[in-house]
């Protein structure tokens, strides 16, 4: 693999000068401007996504250049969405621990006619390796997109934030606790610098979900006291080992089912609707217990993670979230989240959004992609100098996840305190090509909490 500990000079000599003044003006509007960071369902609206041309004109160039990190399909996705997001913004730097879906990722992107005019992604500014985060942030990139497997999150996050950037973060934002308290302490970092952090919870950007959360907010059904949260689905993909892989590449390339690199499905996964429990909520439980492991993908291709949890969380006031996932070929599909109150009950999925009490509600307003509009919302809240920070509920959503992880692994009862402020930190002991962390598999009631 390639060393990319520091940038290629290519990068820094290439521009021309008035870069600079672009520059400088990107730093003097977001200082200048009142910081309001968006938290929950609150989000700067897409049509201010432009401001008039006049307002840039003496700086020549008011382009908002963007870096991606993570060159896999869901990256590739965030890309095209981030280039459609805004009129003037362009795709300047990639960056990928490998190179090969680096070079998939520019290709499928160059590819579509609307967005070839907005990649200036040359070979200088194309980086691979474990540390390609750090040549690509060392580039003069305004906007970058996180999204490789969720371990490093943290790490990248931060490295961001302390860089100057602003951030789409994929879900979920960390596998431990440690990495939810540093994505916590690099979100607050984030709104004192001004900086936008958005989230790829997409549900929170959806319009139908938004009003029907809304309206359950506003009591519709009342006082609630049981959520139910599926995420039941087939299997996914899995690479077979090559002969010249070592054991960090084959853990790499199937980092799905790793827990070190995924954090489980529960969490990489079901945190999409474990969220929409707690938005609903708006709020989060004191303790968890469930169960869970691996039935069908038992083979070792699988790694370590379960192919099956099923979590029982409680609030404080009693309300009960009953969460269950399974990715299993054969079996009947169900992701949705319901909510049940003292007056009614509601249905809060992708495919149907409704209230029932004595008459009942459905959503059928219009609707924009919710992966979309995440990036409509992230760029317009940089134009107008008031950056989106979701850090609060992607890093407490995904702690939520990890603390049923924990329940089901060890078959033990976790508090809310006890999941935050666990000791256990994934984080292998380096960042190399060679050996990996042990493949082991928890066993409820053996498996001890830490």
């Amino acid at each position: 693999m390639t060393d990319q500990t520091t940038p290629s000079t290519a990068v820094e000599t290439s521009r021309p000068s008035q870069e600079s003044s672009r520059r400088q003006f990107l730093q003097a509007s977001m200082s200048s401007a009142v910081s309001t960071a968006v938290i929950g369902t609150t989000a700067i609206g897409t049509s201010a996504i432009t401001l008039p041309r006049s307002v840039h004109a003496a700086n020549g160039d008011d382009t908002l250049r963007v870096g991606l990190i993570g060159c896999g399909g869901r990256g590739t996705g965030a890309a095209r969405q981030a280039l459609m997001a805004d009129p003037r913004v362009k795709l300047v730097a990639m960056a990928d621990v490998f190179d090969e879906p680096l070079q998939i990722s520019l290709k499928s992107l160059l590819a579509v006619p609307e967005l070839a005019d907005k990649i200036d992604v040359p070979p200088e500014r194309q980086f691979d390796g474990f540390d390609a985060y750090q040549s690509l942030l060392a580039t003069d990139v305004d906007v970058v997109l996180l999204t490789t497997p969720p371990h490093f999150r943290p790490l990248h996050l931060k490295a961001a934030i302390d860089a100057g950037k602003h951030v789409f973060a994929e879900k979920p934002v960390a596998v431990d606790a440690p990495g939810v308290k540093s994505v916590l302490e690099t979100c607050a970092a984030a709104k004192r610098k001004n900086l936008s952090v958005v989230s790829g919870l997409c549900i929170r950007y959806d319009a139908g979900f938004r009003e029907t959360v809304k309206r359950l907010h506003d009591g519709a059904i009342g006082d609630i006291h049981t959520l139910i949260a599926n995420d039941y689905r087939g299997s996914i993909w899995v690479k077979p080992r090559k002969e010249h892989w070592t054991d960090m590449h084959w853990q790499m390339h199937n980092w799905y089912y790793f827990t070190w690199l995924s954090g489980d499905f529960n969490v990489e996964q079901h945190v999409h609707y474990l969220d929409v429990a707690a938005w609903v909520m708006n709020g989060y439980p004191t303790k968890a217990i469930g169960m869970g492991g691996r039935q069908v993908r038992t083979e070792p291709m699988y790694g370590n993670i379960y192919d099956h949890h099923s979590v029982t969380y409680e609030y404080e006031n009693g309300t009960r979230l009953f969460s269950n996932c399974r990715q299993q070929k054969g079996c009947k599909n169900d992701m949705s989240a319901y909510a049940i109150g003292s007056k009614g009950r509601a249905t809060v999925s992708e495919k149907k959004l409704d209230i029932t009490t004595d008459t009942t509600w459905q959503f059928d307003g219009p609707v924009k992609n919710m992966y979309q509009v995440e990036h409509d919302e992230l760029f317009a809240g940089i134009r107008t100098g008031n950056p989106i920070n979701n850090g609060q509920y992607m890093a407490h959503s995904t702690l939520l996840a990890i603390m049923g992880r924990m329940a089901s692994y060890t078959g033990q009862e976790i508090t809310w305190e006890q999941a935050m402020n666990s000791s256990e930190n994934l984080t292998p002991p380096a960042y190399q090509w060679g050996s990996a962390p042990e493949v082991v598999i928890a066993r409820p009631g053996i498996t001890r909490f830490v």
